[in-house]
């Protein structure tokens, strides 16, 4: 059988989230040489080159060294499961990283920040906002043990858990006509200016909603953060278009009051999911935290929109 520490694997597990030798040295708190040793014995134990390692052109891992590297995740989380993992009834214990998208993170990540380590206190929760871009390689690297998404557009690959149904809103001024109503159809829409969010998936989201409706929505201004769209709309420049959310109040920054409106018919129905690589075993902490997902934030829905809605006009008008 192979000599192989565990240490070798973890080193080399570290590798794939490096351009160079020397900044995954600097990572692992390790000097370059000892790395370079430790790398050089695997090859020899293996029988294969796993990297390329050139000064001029920084580090590359073969074909064989990134099958290497994925197992060697997959041995080094079973490693840890077996020495943290709980039996029935006992505490859970040890750590599990989530990775969440940036666009909804404020609607989500409080909630289980604030209230999963009470739940859970033996567990040390680390959070990840970024996009698509991020998490992904994240979680195939074994960076992230789960991670927080939308469905729309996820790749093949992975497992998923519906955390809370979501579909794309109407966020107007309070005094335009159509806030009037308890819903909005999109081709009342289609000749207003649009604060369009423009940012993956929710640009894609909003041109094909205007195409399948054989409408073209009218640009008024492009922008990247959410806040900037309710800001925008608080003030009457234009209207939004933003996929549903929860644990949040119909106001701009400014403390402006901004009137959502679901759609009538409704509008690219979609679902926040927790994902994680269907060749991975979801540790059961990170299992744990999904369920208090739900918990908290799956009754979160189109029924408790409107409802929630209503009730704010009202409160507003009083």
């Amino acid at each position: 059988m192979a000599d192989v520490s565990l240490r070798q694997l973890e080193l080399f597990a570290a590798l794939p989230n490096f351009t160079t030798l020397s900044a995954a040295a600097a990572h692992l708190h390790i000097s370059e040489s000892a790395l370079s040793q430790a790398v050089t014995g695997l090859e020899k134990t293996v029988g294969e080159q796993l990297c390329v390692r050139r000064k001029a052109r920084g580090l590359t891992l073969t074909p064989a060294g990134q099958n290497f590297a994925m197992h060697a995740r997959r041995i080094l989380a079973d490693t840890r499961e077996l020495v943290l993992g709980s039996g029935p009834g006992e505490e859970l214990r040890g750590p599990v990283k989530l990775g969440c998208y940036a666009s909804f993170a404020t609607s989500v990540v409080p909630e289980l920040l604030e209230g999963f380590p009470r739940r859970h206190p033996g567990v040390d929760l680390e959070i990840t906002v970024g996009s698509t871009d991020d998490l992904l390689p994240a979680l195939q690297s074994g960076r992230l043990d789960v991670a927080i998404m939308y469905e729309r557009f996820l790749p093949v690959g992975y497992r998923r858990r519906e955390i809370y149904p979501t579909e794309l809103e109407a966020h107007l001024h309070p005094d335009h006509p159509l806030a009037a109503g308890s819903t909005v159809d999109l081709t009342d829409l289609a000749g207003e200016p649009l604060i369009l969010y423009d940012a993956a998936p929710s640009t894609i989201n909003i041109v094909e909603a205007f195409a399948a409706r054989g409408l073209e929505p009218r640009i008024a201004a492009r922008v990247t953060q959410i806040g900037l769209v309710e800001a925008l709309v608080g003030r009457g420049v234009g209207y939004g278009l933003l996929m549903s959310r929860p644990n949040v109040l119909p106001m701009s920054a400014e403390g402006r009051p901004v009137a959502v409106r679901p759609f009538d018919p409704p509008v690219t129905l979609s679902r926040v999911v927790g994902i994680w690589p269907e060749d991975m075993i979801l540790t059961s902490r990170a299992a744990a935290l999904l369920d208090y997902a739900v918990e908290k934030l799956g009754s979160y829905g189109r029924a408790n929109v409107v409802q929630n809605t209503a009730a704010h006009d009202r409160r507003r008008l009083v």
